[in-house]
């Protein structure tokens, strides 16, 4: 029993043997296919050679990325700030080359990762020099707003912009309905820059309006940089017009062609500072009550006042308004006896504040006005007709 035990022991361990050589075999075959995958991954992760338009700590901001590859052909390249936002590019038609379509920024740190198509990948890095001076913007009107047919797009300038067609290429206006546009610079009438976006032709009711401002990493002029981008959008409302009457001493609201109601009303005394301003102004803000004083008109002596204002309605930054004036009430409807505004009863003030929109225009028609005003004083520019409005563009 003994001896056969032992033979019916060795059949396993022979069984065993085979199935050992039969192992070895096999990991001998995947051996020789990992090692020459892993020939082909020791290639693959070879660094390809890149250089970059833009080194150091110190790179010049205001210009594209340019990532070059010395041998093969580029699959992706990603240029990314501390942020992780992305620098958005283009590989040439060759594949040696990419190149962003925007600029690098001023006091940004970048980092860079190219990708062959071989499947190599290459890092590198650099920062742009700090600007000088930051310049922000004000955008009128705020975002998803609802507007009047006459607000323009605005963008009010903290420095002077003296690069003024290098930016206005930046700013990009899309509308729901291809409305057609321009853009005119102009000063504010606080001396400083602006550019507005003024349709042809009043809005039609219901437009959607959207402004992308790509302003980050341009050179406004003399070393003033913008650091961001700025966007924002609105919609029209109703189509509606206040029609200010100088010679009947009436305020209408027209809306959908149609008269709403007409108001009595007093204006600025005419032939002096006092009268109001004529042509087309439009509903800036509706800021309630408010501190009316004459010195910040320029008005004194027997003409000055400070009275509390209510249902006050700004039409220009000179101190134009339409509003509540019960002093006035024995004028209203036949005499033009005020320091400029547009005074109303409280009850008749009141209505047009609730129904009036920001932006709506104001049009201003009859005599004894003192002109026009200027486009920076309020949104002036509807006074201006469509071709002198065009050639305020800095790319007419």
């Amino acid at each position: 029993m003994s001896p056969q035990s032992s033979s019916s022991r060795r059949r396993p361990l022979r069984t065993r043997h085979a199935a050992t050589a039969g192992v070895a075999v096999l990991a001998a075959a995947l051996s020789a296919c990992s090692g020459g995958d892993a020939a082909d991954g020791k290639a693959a992760a070879e660094k390809p050679k890149i250089s970059v338009n833009l080194t150091g700590r110190q790179a010049k901001a205001g210009e594209p990325v340019t990532v070059k590859l010395a041998d093969g052909k580029l699959k992706q390249v990603t240029v990314a700030d501390a942020k992780g936002a992305k620098l958005p590019g283009k590989v040439s038609a060759n594949g040696t080359t990419w190149t962003s379509r925007r600029v690098a920024a001023p006091g940004t740190a970048y980092q860079v990762e190219a990708v062959s198509e071989q499947g190599g990948s290459a890092k590198a890095s650099f920062r742009t020099a700090a600007p000088q001076q930051v310049n922000k913007v004000t955008l009128a009107p705020g975002k998803h707003t609802t507007v009047g047919i006459a607000q323009p797009l605005s963008i009010t300038f903290d420095h002077p912009v003296r690069n003024k067609a290098e930016v206005e290429k930046q700013l990009k206006v899309t509308t729901s309905n291809g409305t057609t546009g321009s853009w005119g610079w102009i000063k504010n009438h606080d001396g400083k820059d602006r550019v507005d976006w003024r349709p042809k032709e009043y809005w039609k009711s219901g437009t959607k309006v959207k402004l992308d401002a790509r302003l980050n990493g341009i050179d406004s002029g003399g070393d003033d940089w913008f650091v961001r981008d700025y966007a924002t959008d609105f919609t029209v409302g109703k189509s509606q017009a206040v029609k200010v009457n100088l010679d009947s001493k009436t305020t209408t609201l027209v809306r959908d062609g149609k008269t709403v109601r007409s108001l009595p009303m007093s204006a600025g005394t005419p032939g002096g500072e006092k009268a109001s301003w004529g042509g087309t102004s439009v509903l800036m803000s509706k800021e309630g009550t408010i501190n009316m004083r004459s010195e910040t008109v320029g008005l004194s002596g027997s003409n000055s006042y400070d009275k509390m204002v209510d249902y006050s309605m700004r039409l220009t930054w000179s101190g134009m308004y339409a509003h509540a004036a019960p002093w006035n009430a024995s004028y209203f409807g036949n005499t033009n006896h005020s320091s400029g505004c547009v005074g109303m009863s409280t009850g008749d003030a009141g209505w047009l504040y609730r129904e009036a929109q920001v932006g709506d225009p104001f049009e201003v028609t009859g005599s004894g006005s003192k002109g026009t005003p200027d486009p920076g004083n309020g949104y002036g520019e509807w006074n201006l007709s469509w071709s002198q409005w065009q050639a305020k563009s800095a790319l007419s």
